[in-house]
């Protein structure tokens, strides 16, 4: 008979906090469902320790018009739909998201910048073609994203979205706006723990519950960086186990946009033979990201491409045994 080998078990005095995106029409929204993530009290996929309370989750991220800059095996993938919002979040659905993320762009199709009005529109009519819960990603420069998503949070009232991306410069007024309107926000900071700490402190200070923030780490992609990103969000999962209030929010990170900007993945000519397929390549690229880093705490992960959430989601099935 083998010799029996005890396990050693860590015990952890703090978790991660529970937070539920969306809201159904019993509690003043429009899903079809929620989502819930947090709520560990180990480390990821240590399941002899504790069971993890809620699985890991697959967001495809879709845009308020068709991207010029996304790569060309990411827009003849999606082909027409990603003409329309609605029709693009009908299509992600369809190919299995979880979540929908909708990157509002600095610019209209027409080449002017985007309006309150064009947002607003394209908002909506993600919500009416998709029940999935939803995060609406503002352009990433500080006073257009507070013009577009006042009123963004304000005509979407009770629906409980993500409103994103509060960074120093700009979190007071989308902090202000998410506890005014009933949604959540989603903090980033640049791959250091003690900027995640500090900006966890700051919209905390302005009274939005605890159960209402998702962080952003940030991370590089397979290969360019990612290694400092897996430490910056495994140290900060682990000071959340060990009871540190201000990292306690589940971690949301977007290895799409970080994967499809990296050569290996971006460029298909002139490249050497040993690369292999294009096409192969930049999904492997997107997958290995996201894997990894679900691994080192990630709650919600952002994708482009469907073939890559189908091989996450089965990376995660696997783990979770």
């Amino acid at each position: 008979m083998p010799p029996q080998v005890e396990i050693p078990k860590d015990s952890w005095s703090g978790s991660v906090t529970t937070v539920t995106l969306g809201a159904t029409a019993a509690e003043g929204g429009t899903r079809s469902h929620t989502v819930t993530v947090g709520g560990h009290k180990s480390l990821p996929f240590m399941h002899f320790e504790q069971k993890m309370s809620h699985r890991p989750v697959v967001a495809l991220e879709i845009k308020d018009h068709r991207p010029e800059d996304w790569s060309p095996l990411l827009l003849e993938l999606w082909g027409q739909a990603a003409n329309d919002p609605a029709s693009w979040a009908k299509a992600a659905e369809q190919a299995g998201a979880e979540l929908l993320v909708l990157s509002l762009s600095q610019t209209g199709s027409d080449g002017n910048p985007t309006t309150p009005e064009t947002a607003v529109a394209a908002v909506q009519s993600v919500l009416k073609a998709s029940g999935l819960p939803l995060l609406v990603f503002a352009p990433g420069q500080a006073e257009l994203d507070n013009t577009l998503l006042v009123p963004v949070a304000e005509a979407t009232r009770g629906e409980r979205l993500v409103l994103g991306i509060c960074e120093d410069k700009n979190y007071r007024t989308i902090v202000a706006t998410a506890m005014a309107n009933d949604h959540l926000i989603s903090t980033r900071t640049p791959m250091d723990v003690n900027l995640a700490k500090q900006l966890n402190i700051l919209v905390r200070d302005m009274g939005i519950p605890t159960d209402r923030i998702l962080m952003d780490p940030t991370t590089g992609a397979l290969g360019y960086g990612i290694e400092y990103g897996y430490s910056v969000m495994e140290r900060l999962r682990l000071a959340a186990l060990q009871g540190d209030g201000n990292t306690q929010s589940p971690m949301i990170v977007t290895p799409g946009a970080e994967a499809w900007k990296a050569k290996e993945a971006k460029i298909g000519h002139d490249v050497p033979a040993s690369w292999g397929d294009w096409k192969e390549r930049a999904i492997n690229w997107e997958t290995l990201t996201a894997v990894a880093l679900i691994e080192s705490g990630a709650d919600i992960v952002v994708l482009r491409h469907p073939e890559s959430l189908r091989r996450v989601r089965a990376a995660i099935d696997e783990l979770m045994i």
